[in-house]
């Protein structure tokens, strides 16, 4: 089976290359350069370009049964631009509208969409998210996945190709970008952090994890059409994950305690509100459907993937001591 894989050069594309062809599919890697596809465990590597509504799939299509979308502008953590949200909208949005249109017309069979847990919302109370709850995305990253979520919808109700979407909250694993791989420095350099009273509860999932259920999703009969939620299981309080994570990396967190509310108020007038909500606020994801309909269970626990991930983290140039 030939498995179009777009934003194979990521964090997670580059990890779901080398499971799906060990698991004998015919891979093709969809880059934006010949020089991001060093390295990818694929049959083939195509370099598109930059991505948006006019970028022409048809070679890169030609005989695929699958396409598992994964390229993406994610989060910028120092945004420039003015407009934010028509940034994200011409990659999140148009551009995976115009994939998935050329892979219907090219005969794909399955579209699977990696979206966001922002789909649902930026934070939950006592229940966690489920594939039932009312879409209310905060972020303009979110809200262009949102978007294109709805256009894929509607491109689907032809029948003439399946589509499969599943939201996932923060991805961690072996080279973790982004806000995991800032916890970790922190940890290494052994700064101390004032979130010893945080008791919220959120969930993660870890990159074997997700891409064990993207895999599952390439050709189960039941996932066409669904939407998935997907987690590792376990919600802990970011105080909790930090000092399990510094357990994994052999360097204790070094937390002393200041009131959230405290830290909340501090952070808004910083103009860090988002910060603030992602590391006091709960974000609990209930992956049960998953589980149920697909019989999906996640090859690794919350503590065995952390401690994957601080193994790569000690050998990596981000380590102290390799400083």
């Amino acid at each position: 089976m030939r498995v179009v894989v777009t934003g194979a050069n990521g964090f997670v594309g580059r990890a779901l290359c080398k499971l799906l062809r060990e698991t004998g599919y015919f891979v093709v890697a969809v880059v934006r350069s010949d020089r991001d596809g060093v390295g990818i465990a694929a049959d083939e590597v195509c370099a598109c370009g930059n991505i948006d509504a006019g970028t022409d799939w048809t070679l890169i299509l030609a005989g695929a049964e699958v396409v598992v979308h994964l390229a993406a502008r994610a989060h910028v953590l120092r945004e420039q631009t003015s407009d934010p949200l028509a940034e994200f909208r011409i990659v999140n949005t148009a551009a995976s509208l115009q994939l998935a249109r050329k892979a219907e017309s090219a005969g794909v069979r399955r579209f699977i969409f990696i979206s966001s847990i922002g789909v649902n919302g930026a934070q939950t109370a006592d229940k966690g998210f489920t594939e039932n709850d009312i879409p209310a995305p905060a972020s303009a990253y979110a809200i262009s996945k949102w978007e294109a979520e709805q256009g894929l919808a509607q491109i689907s109700s032809s029948g003439g190709m399946d589509v499969v979407v599943v939201r996932p909250p923060l991805i961690y694993g072996p080279g973790a970008p982004g806000n995991f791989n800032i916890m970790m420095k922190w940890l290494d350099r052994g700064v101390p952090l004032p979130l010893a009273a945080v008791d919220n509860r959120r969930s993660f999932v870890g990159l074997d994890n997700l891409t064990d259920l993207i895999k599952v999703c390439v050709t189960h009969s039941k996932a066409g059409g669904q939407t998935f939620l997907v987690a590792d299981g376990e919600d802990i309080s970011t105080s909790d994950l930090l000092r399990r994570l510094g357990m994994a990396l052999g360097k204790p967190a070094r937390l002393f305690s200041v009131p959230p509310r405290m830290l909340d108020l501090a952070a808004t007038a910083m103009g860090k509100r988002d910060i603030s909500v992602r590391l006091l606020s709960s974000l609990k994801v209930d992956s049960g459907k998953a589980r149920a309909m697909l019989e999906w269970v996640p090859p690794l626990s919350l503590d065995a993937g952390l401690h994957e991930t601080a193994r790569a983290y000690l050998g990596s140039s981000d380590h102290v001591s390799k400083s």
